[in-house]
């Protein structure tokens, strides 16, 4: 069985990576992590399946089990992904989205190299605050908290393997399936399948 796709998908807070995530999974039946954190619910998500809601020491104790593939704090709360779901989807095939922060993306490459990276933003600067402001759910101290971030994160965008705008969310997500899809039909990562059909076509 061919092994499945590891994608890192990062962005600035409020650009829609968390909706291009689930238009993955709905449409194109990708699996997708839940990442564990220590901040508060916002209204209407459910824990074990937007985050798992854990305690700041119940997420400490995960961290001394090396249950996490990465983990960092991020504006005051701590987010990490768990090792074991991750592990047994890829080996099943299946390609596995990981929403994470450049921090942690860049943590995960070292342990998966062939992971690709993606980053997801807004058309401009501009809109990046206006999608937080439109939010409504953040005090403004919180949002330019999270605007200073982006800045700092924007430092590393270009260590990403491919940059999509966010402005059609249909054509934001066909296109980060596609550099999916791509990745999968990269040579490297069809060795065994040649391997196979030149030993197959030696017999016939």
């Amino acid at each position: 069985m061919k092994k499945g796709s590891l994608l890192i998908l990062s962005g600035f807070s409020g650009v829609g990576k968390g909706t291009v995530a689930k238009q993955l999974v709905e449409r194109y039946g990708y699996s997708l992590s839940v990442s564990a954190t220590t901040r508060k619910p916002r209204e209407g998500e459910v824990d074990g399946k937007d985050y798992f809601f854990k305690s700041v020491d119940e997420f400490k104790n995960l961290i001394d089990y090396n249950g996490f593939i990465e983990y960092a704090r991020y504006v005051e709360n701590y987010y990490g992904t768990p090792r074991k779901f991750v592990e047994d989807e890829l080996k099943l095939g299946h390609n596995v989205i990981l929403e994470i922060e450049v921090q942690g993306a860049f943590r995960i490459r070292e342990q998966y190299p062939d992971a690709l990276l993606v980053f997801i933003t807004a058309p401009s600067a501009k809109e990046i605050k206006n999608r937080l402001l439109g939010r409504g759910t953040e005090t403004e101290e919180v949002i330019q908290k999270r605007l200073n971030r982006a800045l700092e994160e924007s430092a590393d965008m270009d260590q990403y393997d491919y940059i999509i705008v966010n402005d059609d969310l249909d054509q934001c997500v066909d296109d980060v399936n596609s550099v999916v899809v791509a990745q999968g039909c990269l040579k490297d990562n069809n060795l065994d399948l040649i391997q196979e059909t030149i030993e197959g076509l030696k017999v016939l």
